[in-house]
């Protein structure tokens, strides 16, 4: 099950899924089904089980969820299962399979995840009302009949894991824009509600900028009024209706998972296929031309805006200026062999231990040094939006051309709308596409690579 922005949510439906993969394998032995091809068997109703829940987003239930919901889910989910399974028989033709067993099992697969699903769903509950975990702070701007009862909801319904902070009157005199979000950093509020009728457009748009510079969730109570011209998201806490602006993919924990374990493989195969042979090499190159450390170590801004230490190959002769300034064009500092692997990108290479580290994704926005994050967060317009997920060692806007230096403001403008744009639109095979780009862009070479 999905929890939203939880320190646990990212487990807990790789977990579940696990389980049920775990038991609709397991129980097949437990009826006679006369399987002859056990091997073709496990493997496809494993993929088909997969498929299947990715496509009626059957581990998507979030903490505001309804029992109806997660019903509904389970019929969809086995409904589909059922006719998957049954067409095994005639796709590969095993005609002594047991049709009564097949559908004993399809039913006994049924009730054991439906209890476990359940289960699991009531015990998180209990946990965020007894325990008060993974609690989401949150404000709530306006007061009229909806905001009144949306409050209701937050104090009354402890099992949805909400802590009502306070609410700000649009309409009051003494309301003010800036107080109210000051009070949001200050206090560290998650999500901010806003009744749309109480705000003007300006305000919606200031309420939209700061959310997004500042990394909070920003939800709307819905009226008539004509909020943003973009896709709206729809979701209910108890019965009442609640907008979301921005859809994540990422924040999927099934998603994230997906993307998780490709990094981990593809990232061994990296570090143990190429990095083993080509360390020692490069080690042994660069300090021949000059001295200093291999590895070239910086702080840079990863995922929810926090600092770490991203891994390069040293391209350059020490310097007191590297945490600073950017490489240019026909840099002085670069070494000879710097410019050999930072025209082929081999410098990036140990990024993969970062990526392995879980710092990094193969596929992400690029991490930016701390002193340009602190500059284009109040120079750029949505630019904190790419700390919505982790930075990659290549990127949407990389393999459409802008990477490497800064020269002027459209530069890194167009490259925060690539990566609000592949944070919006993940998928894995997107990812794909752009690891297949970045490579053939080696080979092509590219003009900023210096």
């Amino acid at each position: 099950m999905a929890l939203q922005t939880s320190k646990y949510s990212d487990f807990i439906s790789p977990l579940a899924l696990f389980a049920d993969l775990l038991i609709i394998n397991s129980i097949a032995y437990v009826l006679p089904i006369n399987l002859e091809a056990v091997i073709l068997f496990h493997a496809y109703i494993s993929v088909a089980w997969i498929a299947i829940s990715l496509w009626v987003k059957f581990y998507v239930v979030y903490r505001y969820s309804k029992v109806t919901h997660i019903l509904r889910l389970l019929v969809t989910q086995f409904a589909l299962y059922f006719l998957f399974t049954y067409a095994f028989i005639g796709f590969f033709k095993q005609p002594n399979m047991s049709r009564l067993a097949l559908a004993q099992y399809v039913g006994l697969v049924f009730m054991i995840v439906s209890v476990l699903k359940f289960l699991v769903y009531y015990l998180l509950m209990e946990l965020r009302e007894r325990v008060r975990s993974s609690v989401r702070r949150v404000v709530v701007i306006g007061n009229n009949k909806k905001t009144n009862q949306l409050i209701d909801v937050f104090r009354e319904r402890k099992e949805y894991g909400f802590e009502f902070v306070r609410r700000f009157c649009a309409k009051e005199d003494d309301f003010s824009l800036s107080a109210c979000f000051d009070y949001i950093l200050s206090e560290r509020i998650d999500e901010i509600y806003c009744s749309i009728s109480e705000l003007s457009n300006r305000e919606i748009i200031d309420f939209i900028n700061f959310s997004d510079n500042n990394l909070k969730t920003l939800k709307f109570l819905p009226d008539n009024k004509n909020i943003f011209s973009k896709k709206l998201t729809f979701e209910y806490y108890d019965y009442l209706p609640i907008i979301s602006l921005r859809e994540i993919p990422l924040h999927n924990p099934i998603n994230a998972f997906i993307k998780r374990s490709f990094d981990v493989l593809f990232s061994l195969a990296v570090i143990f296929g190429l990095l083993i042979w080509v360390v020692p090499l490069l080690a042994l190159l660069i300090r021949l031309e000059s001295k200093g450390p291999i590895f070239f170590v910086q702080k840079r801004s990863g995922l929810d805006n926090r600092a770490f230490y991203c891994y390069k190959f040293r391209s350059m002769a020490m310097n007191k200026d590297a945490d600073h300034i950017q490489a240019g064009k026909n840099d002085m500092r670069v070494t000879t062999i710097g410019k050999f692997i930072r025209k082929t990108s081999i410098d990036e290479l140990p990024q993969f231990y970062n990526v392995l580290f879980g710092n990094m994704s193969v596929v992400g926005p690029r991490p930016h040094m701390l002193k340009h994050t602190d500059e284009y967060a109040g120079r750029v317009d949505k630019y904190m939006v790419r700390h919505f997920v982790k930075p990659g060692i290549t990127g949407l806007a990389q393999v459409r051309g802008y990477r490497g230096e800064v020269k002027k403001d459209r530069d890194i403008q167009n490259r925060i709308k690539f990566d609000i744009f592949y944070i919006e639109n993940w998928s894995f095979l997107l990812d794909l596409k752009i690891i297949v780009q970045t490579v053939l862009n080696v080979f092509k070479g590219e003009d900023k690579a210096y």
